[in-house]
């Protein structure tokens, strides 16, 4: 089906989106742009019949923007940056990402989480919340709207309790000197909130030498998405026929990714300049969070929910505590 018979639904979902941006700005920091456009959708999908000659034009928004929106995610890495971390920091962080990848695997099915919620939820907690949803979900069997809609959910609701109550509990550690409590804290928050916004909130809410560090921290877990995403792919698969190699088949999104990071990397481009080319992926994420409420049906989402909530909580606390054990083997 060619764009010029899709607009509508495409409009369609591009308006609904720019009104979430737009009252996003008048919502408390529970509700971002994300969860705002993801509930309007689901509202407006389950009490209005939408036209028909709606829906192709919604699927391809849901399908085609969740892609795009990982290439502007690709703006914030600097290789630079995340070598400041150091390599045994790193290697910590990149073992707590690949054991919870790992863990979240089989435990989904231990705590019966319909479809793909539970491999989404592992895979937004472990590494960077919606957008490591966004690029994880295009590559999964049997690809459902409820399964990506109830894990983008869970980790906005998530991220935003979490940057609200880790810095408090923190603070409240008697720990050895300043240096030590910033250092930690910061490694504590970098590397188990959800999302870019979140680690800032929570890190910078405690300090600005926590807030650099958990931003570094937090940069390093971004940048294991094509690996994670890889190894994430293995797991799934692993059963099915068909050559190793495909493993290793990147998505066009993910290729683009690697090749942003890269040009980033080596070229010094303003930071309002790629300040404002990541506010231009939140937005097109919202746009597609916005087409994907439109496909959900409430009924699904409830019955699945909340299975997929609890698997959250028990994913970052478990998170928390390897980052904890990760600390205490470098000391």
């Amino acid at each position: 089906m060619h764009l010029c018979e899709m607009y509508k639904g495409i409009v369609f979902s591009v308006l609904l989106g720019l009104a979430a941006v737009f009252l996003e700005k008048f919502t408390p920091p529970a509700f971002n742009g994300i969860l705002i456009a993801l509930l309007l959708g689901i509202l407006l999908g389950n009490t209005l019949k939408l036209p028909e000659n709606l829906a192709s034009g919604i699927q391809y928004t849901s399908s085609k923007m969740l892609e795009l929106s990982i290439l502007f995610l690709a703006v914030g890495i600097n290789y630079a940056d995340v070598a400041a971390l150091g390599v045994q920091p790193f290697l910590g962080v990149a073992a707590v990402v690949f054991t919870v990848l790992f863990l979240s695997f089989f435990l989904a099915k231990r705590f019966n989480c319909p479809g793909n919620t539970g491999i989404l939820v592992g895979f937004g907690t472990a590494i960077c919340g919606s957008s490591a949803i966004a690029a994880l979900a295009p590559s999964l069997q049997k690809q459902n709207k409820e399964d990506v809609a109830i894990a983008m959910a869970v980790i906005n609701l998530l991220g935003t309790l979490g940057m609200l109550v880790l810095p408090w509990a923190l603070l409240q550690v008697d720990w050895p000197s300043q240096d030590v409590a910033a250092s930690a804290m910061g490694y504590l928050v970098g590397g188990s909130l959800h999302s870019v916004g979140n680690v800032a909130g929570a890190g910078f809410a405690i300090g600005k030498s926590a807030g650099d560090i958990a931003i570094t921290v937090k940069l390093a877990r971004v940048a294991l998405l094509t690996p994670g995403l890889i190894f994430m792919t293995y797991l799934t698969q692993r059963h099915s026929q068909g050559s190793w190699k495909r493993y290793f088949q990147l998505p066009w999104y993910l290729i683009g990714f690697i090749l942003v990071t890269l040009l980033v990397s080596v070229i010094d481009i303003p930071k309002p300049a790629l300040k404002e080319v990541e506010y231009i992926g939140k937005v097109i994420l919202t746009i597609a969070m916005a087409a994907i409420g439109l496909k959900v049906s409430v009924k699904k989402l409830l019955q699945a929910g909340s299975r997929g909530l609890r698997f959250g909580v028990v994913m970052f606390l478990l998170q928390i505590a390897l980052l904890g054990l990760v600390m205490l083997l470098m000391r």
